[in-house]
Parts: C-alpha cells; sequence; structure tokens
C-alpha cells in the first residue's frame, strides 16, 4: 500500500509518500516565513496554496511513484489554522477526486505519535507531544489516543517564539532560543508552573521579559528559559510513566528537535529504566510523510471520507479521533 499525505496544520506545507514497510519514500516541504511577527493566517494560506501542487509534483518525482498506484491521499483535518488546513484539505479533494482514490482525514497529533511509534519499533509508548501550538502527554487506552496532560495557555513552541521575537529574531523563535542558550552560563530563577499532569508558560514568559528588560544577557534568558521549560516538560511526562506504568516514551513536535530537551528527556527516562526515542528532526516537525503514515494506518481499517464530508475541524482533539488501527480483537468484538 502506498499513500500521499498533506500536511498543512500552521506554517508548513509537505507532501509525503509512504509505504506499508514505514519507508518514506518522499518528503517535500516548503515552510511560510512571516516577515515580522508570528504567523498570519491567511498569508500561511496563501503560501500554502501556491506551493502545494509544485510539492505534490516534486514528491511524485522523488519517488518515483505514479499516481496511479497510489491508494488513497491523506490530509491533515485538524488540529490547527482554518485557513491553512483549508488550503491543504482543498489540494487532497481536487487529488482525490482527479485520481479516484479515496480521501482520509488525519489528526495531525496522533500523526505525530504514530510515525514515531512506528520508527521506534515501540508498542505503546506515551508521547510527550511539543511543538508550536500544542504542548501534550498523550498515551493509548481503549480505542483513542487520551491526553492526560496538556498546557493550560500557550504551546511550548509558541512560548519560545513570542520571546524570542520580542528579543529581535525571526520566525520560528525556538532555534534561536536555542542557540542563545548554549552560550549562556548562569541560570536564573524563573516560575515553575507544573499543576498536576498540565503546564504553564504564559507566567514563564513574563518572567522571561523581565529578566531581559533588567539588562540580562539574553544567553542567560534563554538558558534560563530551557532548563525550567523543559524541566516541566520532564516532570509531567515522567509522571505520566509513573501513573500508567509505561516502560516507552517517544518525543514528537518541532521542539522536540531541541538537544537539551532530547538530552533532558533522555535522562529522566534511563534513570526509570524507560527505553525513550525521538525522530530524526525532518520527522518531529510538522511533514507530509507523518500524514501519509497514519493515513495508510487508517485505510488499511478501511477508514475514508466523501470529498463532501472532508471538512476541516481547527479544533479538533487528540482525544476525539477513534484509534481503530490499534483495537484489539477483544475490543472489536466488545463492540460488535
Amino acid at each position: 500500500m502506498r499513500i500521499l499525505g498533506i500536511e498543512s496544520t500552521a506554517h508548513t506545507a509537505s507532501v509525503g509518500i509512504v509505504d506499508e514497510g514505514t519507508q518514506v519514500l518522499a518528503s517535500a516541504t516548503d515552510m511560510y516565513r512571516p516577515g515580522k511577527g508570528g504567523i498570519h493566517p491567511r498569508e500561511a494560506a496563501n503560501h500554502h496554496a501556491e506551493v502545494l501542487p509544485d510539492l505534490v509534483e516534486r514528491a511524485l518525482s522523488d519517488s518515483k511513484v505514479d499516481p496511479g498506484t497510489l491508494d488513497a491521499v491523506a490530509f491533515s483535518q485538524g488540529p490547527g489554522l482554518g485557513p491553512c488546513l483549508r488550503a491543504g484539505a482543498t489540494v487532497a479533494r481536487m487529488l482525490s477526486l482527479s485520481w479516484e482514490r479515496p480521501l482520509v482525514p488525519v489528526n495531525h497529533c496522533v500523526a505525530h505519535l504514530e510515525i514515531a511509534r512506528a520508527l521506534s519499533g515501540f508498542s505503546d509508548p506515551v508521547l510527550l507531544y511539543a511543538s508550536g501550538g500544542n504542548t501534550q502527554i498523550v498515551a493509548y487506552a481503549h480505542g483513542r489516543y487520551r491526553v492526560l496532560g496538556e498546557t493550560l495557555d500557550i504551546g511550548v513552541g509558541n512560548f519560545l517564539d513570542k520571546l524570542a521575537l520580542g528579543m529581535g529574531s525571526t520566525f520560528p523563535g525556538g532555534p534561536w532560543i536555542e542557540r542563545w542558550a548554549k552560550e549562556g552560563k548562569k541560570v536564573h530563577e524563573l516560575p515553575y508552573s507544573v499543576h498536576g499532569m498540565d503546564v504553564s508558560f504564559s507566567g514563564l514568559l513574563t518572567a522571561a521579559r523581565a529578566l531581559q528588560t533588567k539588562g540580562v544577557p539574553k544567553e542567560e534568558v534563554a538558558l534560563s528559559v530551557e532548563s525550567h521549560a523543559y524541566a516541566m516538560l520532564c516532570e509531567v511526562a515522567e509522571r505520566a510513566l509513573a501513573h500508567l506504568g509505561a516502560r516507552e516514551l517517544v518525543l514528537g513536535g518541532g521542539v522536540a528537535c531541541n538537544e537539551r530537551l532530547r538530552r533532558m528527556v533522555e535522562q529522566m527516562a534511563h534513570a526509570r529504566g524507560v527505553r525513550v526515542y525521538a525522530p530524526p528532526p525532518a520527522l518531529c516537525v510538522d511533514n507530509g510523510g507523518m500524514i501519509a503514515w497514519t493515513g495508510l494506518l487508517a485505510r488499511e481499517r478501511g477508514i475514508s471520507v466523501p470529498v463532501e464530508g472532508s471538512e476541516v475541524l481547527p479544533r479538533q482533539r487528540t482525544d476525539q479521533v477513534e484509534a481503530t488501527w490499534r483495537l484489539r480483537l477483544r475490543e472489536h468484538i466488545s463492540e460488535a
């Protein structure tokens, strides 16, 4: 089976093609880069509409796959920015109709977990999902992925973007914070906001900006921010592992590319005797390959939607999606 997947939830437009061997045959990506400030949804959507047709052609060319051999077209249905999601869904619908192939909706958050689960070889991992718009601790139970904890305000990536832009960087801000933090020599005290299984970053953002106003070098601000924010993520991830008795942990999302976060998570996991896996950065950030792979899993269970029923769901939650490909036989029987 071969599936083409389209990712367009935020600033990234990407087209991937995968097969049933978890082999990413192609991944063609183009990122919207705002001149100043953060993502402007309409501008990002216009960018996606402009580049996606060429990305489809590039993915087909790179993979040497003929559209006639594809089994389905998958697209990111949500969550995400409405205009961006609609741009990707429109292209997916056109391809589905043109090629006469089933159309498969994919939850963006679930896709991060599934590509990491497949590449790691883990059977039932907990996901630490850290990206611009989302920060969640996710695990599977009874036919769905359940959100055990999440941010109460803004995603960790959004937090890093806002801070870095205020310090003179360009979007995305996370790589700038990481670069500055590597030069930092001192960690300053900042709010540490963990509330049970949830985290909060708005107070940390205010306090970090106050440090900058006081004249603290940006390298020390960045180091302090990474030290606190990533310790918070490690704590809630460890609590989820302990609660579930889980022995496998995977990372996902653009912030999971950060070397300090990876190192801190690995240290925590190894101390608990937990196996941990972080995908290559190209598969941590938003990408069409993860949409294609999750679409393949769904299609193997017969999942598809008609074009007229393929609306996007900007506020779709991880735990609203039935992960039927994970169901055991006895769960199928119990639901019959």
